[in-house]
């Protein structure tokens, strides 16, 4: 299923030669501790998001995503942390992301198993930096940071 997955990125990056957007949330649960997914095809922590799919705008994909993936709802969208557009951030196809900051609210429970392994929230100084999906370390280090990001 994945070799078909690569293939299909493939023949769809020849057809088209256009990156794909999404988008990433940082989000803070009401006692400040950030929210990360376990993924499945990595094993590796990260930030919940995916795909903005056709027809919907960022902070629709944001709030479809977040609840998807992690079961929470967002309660408010809170800045804008960057845009990251590297052909490298993503190994499984060249995609633009947008990465919030969101206020969130609700129970954590995985949504999608074919996605997610596990869903936690951690305080800033028990995040698995070093090791993060993607790009996910340097989004994190821009949020800290304060900065706003265009890479």
């Amino acid at each position: 299923m994945k070799h078909l997955w690569y293939l299909v990125q493939n023949i769809l990056g020849v057809i088209f030669r256009h990156p794909i957007t999404g988008a990433s949330i940082i989000s803070l649960m009401p006692d400040g501790r950030i929210v990360l997914i376990k993924r499945i095809d990595s094993g590796q922590w990260g930030l919940p998001g995916g795909m903005v799919n056709w027809g919907e705008d960022i902070a629709t994909a944001v709030q479809r995503e977040l609840r998807e993936e992690t079961g929470l709802e967002v309660v408010k969208i809170s800045r804008l942390v960057g845009v990251y557009s590297s052909p490298e951030r993503d190994p499984r196809i060249h995609s633009i992301c947008v990465v919030v900051e969101a206020q969130v609210t609700g129970e954590m429970v995985v949504g999608d198993r074919h996605e997610v392994a596990d869903v936690q929230a951690f305080t800033a100084d028990s995040l698995p930096l070093g090791n993060l999906a993607h790009d996910h370390d340097r989004q994190l280090q821009d949020y800290f940071s304060n900065k706003t990001t265009l890479a």
